[in-house]
């Protein structure tokens, strides 16, 4: 059984995989068009290319793709289904990370660590004007509660906060937050973190509609994707005082490859903006982007790859 791996990822993983029978074969160079796909029992990608109709009908013989990493909007999975080809997903993997970072997010923007340690670093002492702001009686509102949204949840247990979530899906209710309507949620949250996987709904969901539909300013954190936020909409929720602050670890100008940015003239001013605005953390697409969930994402992969041989 040969396995073609798109995308590096833990070695780990190709070990392993030896051990149960399969053959690896690697290729993290060559364009979809010039891949060779029609031996391939199973794929291993992350992100560098997306598997739409055209390349699954060129594999005659594929039994799985795995993608390491949350999410799987860069593969046409309704085909796939169609084709009865398994599709493996290991948000598990990097849970855990994501809810780390995002906590890490939130604590730096209101108690201004950030801003204050680059002003420290200018030869510059504020005390006063970087005063901060308490967790605690807030109401933070999660939108998407998956696995990431759950594994922030559980991160904010002992913060003496309410923590509520909007789910598309019926998510059986849990100790961590309580399931609400997203108009309860725009009208109560003191902070909204996206959790949400791209869907057709979530795709442009902070918008300018939905920044002023809120009922109270509110920070923002985006550790899920990042079209799910329009950045001039944001802008304008900064200048206007809507938006009390934002985290991003993820930005709508990223490449599908999540490597690179893809920028033009006036997302390079709105970048500009958000670089130099003493409101926004920016970080490169690495809340799930630890050593330990490098290993976590392959291991919960090679889990469900076992299940179905």
């Amino acid at each position: 059984m040969k396995v073609l791996h798109l995308d590096t990822t833990h070695p780990f993983l190709g070990k392993e995989l030896e051990k149960i029978g399969f053959e690896n074969y690697y290729d993290f160079d060559s364009s979809k068009s010039d891949l060779k796909l029609s031996d391939y029992f199973g794929i291993i990608i992350r992100s560098r290319i997306s598997i739409d109709k055209d390349f699954i009908d060129k594999c005659k013989n594929l039994k799985f793709i795995a993608r390491i990493g949350s999410g799987i909007e860069n593969i046409d999975v309704d085909y796939a289904k169609q084709k009865e080809i398994q599709i493996i997903s290991t948000p598990e993997g990097n849970s855990n990370a994501v809810g780390e970072h995002a906590l890490g997010m939130l604590l730096s923007l209101l108690n201004n660590i950030n801003s204050s340690d680059n002003e420290v670093q200018k030869g510059t002492w504020n005390r006063e004007s970087n005063r901060g702001i308490e967790l605690r009686d807030k109401t933070i509102g999660l939108i998407g509660y998956g696995n990431t949204g759950k594994s922030f949840a559980k991160k904010l247990i002992g913060f003496d906060l309410n923590t509520i979530y909007y789910d598309i899906k019926k998510i059986k209710k849990d100790n961590y937050a309580n399931p609400v309507s997203l108009n309860y949620l725009k009208d109560n949250s003191d902070i909204i973190s996206l959790h949400t996987s791209i869907t057709k709904e979530s795709i442009g969901l902070i918008d300018n509609n939905f920044i002023e539909s809120c009922a109270k300013p509110f920070w923002l954190i985006n550790t899920s994707r990042g079209n799910c936020v329009v950045v001039d909409d944001l802008i304008k929720g900064l200048k206007s005082g809507k938006v009390l602050g934002a985290g991003l670890d993820v930005i709508e100008f990223e490449k599908k490859s999540f490597e690179k940015l893809s920028i033009n003239e006036s997302d390079q001013s709105s970048l500009n903006y958000l670089n130099n605005s003493s409101k926004i953390i920016l970080t490169p697409h690495i809340a799930g982007w630890t050593h330990e969930s490098k290993i976590g994402l392959v291991k919960v992969a090679l889990e469900k790859i076992k299940k179905l041989i």
